[in-house]
């Protein structure tokens, strides 16, 4: 089992809050909601939790990815996000540091996912039994061994960012789970952040953009 030794400063950093929602920075290496494990139990929504009673979570990161997520404080505010992020009404952006050098500036993926059951929590292309899975990508800078994108998934699918980039021959440094050898040696921790979140204000309607900068270093010109 690895081990899990999440980060505790602070407990929580927070974006943004009013009576309906909470939007946070969640760090790398931290859960996003309780494991099955009781040592799993500590996460995002465990924390914000013990302040924020009523809290229910929206959406999820990876434990492995930081950046911008989003939590309702109340039942009305959680239906209407859940229906923003169902029917794709939202707008995400992450950045990545991918292994190599993709020789297009940019350009999609559109590969189905599932989960792979022998080797979850690893998930794989699956062209019969696979969910839609939709990811538009721009390389912003080319170095000798790697490369920074800018990701924008379409649909919102467990580990879509790091199978789709790694469907690309382009896996994410750091990623413990999709990377081997070098790429993998690149970096201490998978480097994929979600940096922007954009949905409407559940009751105001108001189109709200929130954004939190990357834990490691962007390098862009």
């Amino acid at each position: 089992m690895l081990r899990y030794d999440p980060p505790t400063d602070p407990q929580f950093e927070v974006l943004y809050q009013d009576n309906s929602l909470i939007v946070l920075n969640k760090p790398s290496g931290l859960l996003t909601v309780p494991g099955r494990e009781l040592i799993h139990r500590d996460s995002l929504s465990y924390r914000v939790a013990r302040v924020y009673p009523s809290v229910q979570v929206v959406h999820r990161l990876d434990m492995a990815t930081s950046g911008v997520i989003v939590m309702a404080l109340h039942p009305k505010a959680h239906r209407e996000l859940n229906r923003q992020f169902r029917e794709r009404e939202t707008a995400k952006r992450y950045y990545a540091w991918v292994y190599g050098r993709p020789e297009q500036d940019s350009g999609s993926v559109e590969l189905p996912l599932c989960c792979d059951w022998p080797n979850r929590p690893r998930h794989m292309v699956d062209l019969v039994h696979g969910k839609h899975a939709l990811t538009h990508w721009r390389c912003l800078v080319r170095q000798e061994k790697r490369s920074l994108m800018e990701l924008t998934p379409i649909t919102g699918r467990s580990h879509q960012l790091r199978v789709h980039m790694l469907s690309l021959g382009h896996p994410i440094l750091g990623d413990n789970l999709y990377a081997e050898g070098e790429a993998l040696a690149l970096a201490p921790q998978l480097q994929l952040h979600a940096a922007s979140l954009e949905f409407r204000h559940p009751r105001t309607k108001q189109w709200l953009a929130f954004s939190a900068p990357a834990p490691f270093e962007m390098a862009l010109p």
